[in-house]
């Protein structure tokens, strides 16, 4: 478990690397705090995950894309929910100031 109780808590003014924190772990729900800055998916890369995600921008900004549709683009407050296996990218996140994602996994994990 994280060992903060507030997901705005200790946010790194600086990230070389995304920061992805599981702060609920089950058989089939995973939550994490994910914190990008100016972050992205590499070119080419698309996710494929065997379970369900459901994802919450609470702050900073971010677009997504998938596969075979249009980018959207995320303000805080924004969500979407994304079924197992539909391809998806990181296309941009905010590259000055912290970009906080709360992402439910959930569903089976073939």
């Amino acid at each position: 478990m994280a060992d903060f109780t507030n997901v705005f808590d200790d946010v790194p003014a600086v990230l070389t690397e995304e920061l992805v924190q599981t702060l609920l772990s089950r058989s089939d729900l995973r939550i994490e705090r994910i914190v990008s800055m100016g972050h992205a998916s590499p070119d080419g890369y698309w996710y494929d995950q065997n379970e369900n995600e459901w994802v919450l921008l609470l702050a900073g900004a971010a677009r997504l894309s998938f596969e075979n549709g249009e980018p959207i683009d995320l303000t805080p407050g924004a969500f979407v929910d994304i079924p197992a296996h539909l391809k998806h990218r990181v296309e941009w996140t905010e590259p000055d100031r912290p970009t906080i994602w709360l992402a439910i996994h959930y569903g089976d994990r073939a």
